[in-house]
């Protein structure tokens, strides 16, 4: 247990939809050649995952967190006092997912909130948030899901699909359960909002129509063009700016990290950040040739994967990141990895129990990137 008042990652869980998705299948034979397709940096993930039609979010969230209830030998009944949510793609106009998600799972959370900002830093300022509710004493336990489920519904359109940015997302769901006292306790997290930036994103149809009214054509996700270059500078400072200001907040140097996560919109960022931070690419983990750009959804998935691969030990200063669509919010969050994260069998759990692995089984200017 952790001294009163802080809050720890239990455990994370993830979900990756059935269907697996490779580059040829984003090909326009009446393109002309990428002369950048096959460099490093620039190529496209090997595979990805696609939701089918039919794959609702809060069954992406239930699968995700099903096996970390399992893996605790808890039924989650009566063991989720608060759920956050973050939906790429909300299924419902008029209404969040987290009630059909705690309806799936059985559980009747006394807090339930769907955010919808944050993007890519949503994980982080879900953790915050979870921390400020279970602040004051009438909630010990949290389940943080964020869903990405774009990629399989918008980006595989017929039409969008043959766009360069198409091939680069892909879909899942990360989970984290927290505990007050207990787990990998939270060290601290920073949060930047720039709300000026916040129209330089958004849904672009043919016609210019709005999303939900009639017209032809197919609705994709697009930066302002005349933006382009500031929104590639944010990009490149923001996440090592907020990884810098928490760094100094638990007076620590960026190289004491001994893992760093972040989103992954690509490899260029991916590279830039590490760089920037003095972090080499070992302690810098991604997903992001096996599953694409996941979004908000990188961070939990990508530990969730590290936990049961073994990559997390015992006493490891994790800290993640991430920046949000064309750069109006940023986040950090920092954990001290606690027990059992060295058992590559499974025992990543951050309680410091044993637990059985259940886990189920890089374009500079690609929209959404955050």
């Amino acid at each position: 247990m952790q001294p009163d008042g802080t809050v720890g990652i239990v455990d994370f869980g993830s979900y990756l939809p059935e269907n697996v998705v490779g580059p040829e299948f984003f090909r326009d034979p009446d393109a002309p050649v990428d002369p950048l397709a096959e460099i490093p940096l620039f190529k496209v993930p090997a595979t990805r995952h696609h939701v089918a039609r039919d794959e609702r979010a809060a069954d992406m969230i239930a699968k995700a967190a099903r096996p970390v209830f399992e893996r605790l030998g808890v039924d989650p009944a009566g063991r989720v006092d608060v759920l956050l949510t973050n939906v790429l793609l909300p299924d419902e106009a008029f209404m969040g997912v987290g009630a059909q998600a705690a309806h799936r799972l059985g559980i009747s959370p006394e807090w339930i909130v769907d955010l919808h900002n944050a993007g890519c830093g949503s994980f982080m300022y879900m953790m915050a948030l979870a921390q400020k509710i279970m602040a004051g004493g009438g909630a010990r336990t949290a389940l943080v899901a964020n869903v990405q489920n774009t990629a399989g519904q918008v980006f595989a359109q017929s039409e969008v699909r043959r766009q360069p940015h198409a091939a680069v997302p892909g879909d899942g769901c990360g989970v984290a359960y927290l505990e007050a006292g207990g787990g990998s306790p939270i060290l601290g997290v920073r949060t930047l909002n720039v709300p000026e930036h916040s129209f330089d994103l958004g849904l672009r149809t043919p016609d210019g129509r709005k999303y939900w009214e009639p017209g032809g054509g197919q609705m994709d996700i697009a930066f302002d063009p005349a933006r382009q270059t500031e929104i590639l500078e944010r990009g490149n400072r923001l996440v090592p700016e907020l990884v810098g200001k928490l760094c100094a907040d638990l007076g620590v140097a960026t190289d004491a990290v001994d893992v760093l996560v972040t989103n992954q919109p690509n490899r260029i960022f991916l590279k830039n950040w590490r760089g920037a931070l003095g972090i080499s690419e070992e302690r810098h983990l991604d997903t992001f040739d096996r599953y694409g750009n996941l979004y908000g959804a990188a961070v939990p998935i990508t530990l969730d994967r590290a936990a049961r691969e073994g990559r997390l030990r015992d006493g490891d200063l994790v800290v993640m990141s991430g920046f949000a669509h064309a750069g109006d919010f940023a986040s950090a969050a920092a954990v001290r990895w606690r027990g059992g994260a060295g058992d590559a069998d499974g025992a990543g759990r951050a309680g410091g129990a044993s637990s059985s692995a259940g886990s189920p089984a890089d374009s500079p200017d690609s929209p959404g990137a955050a």
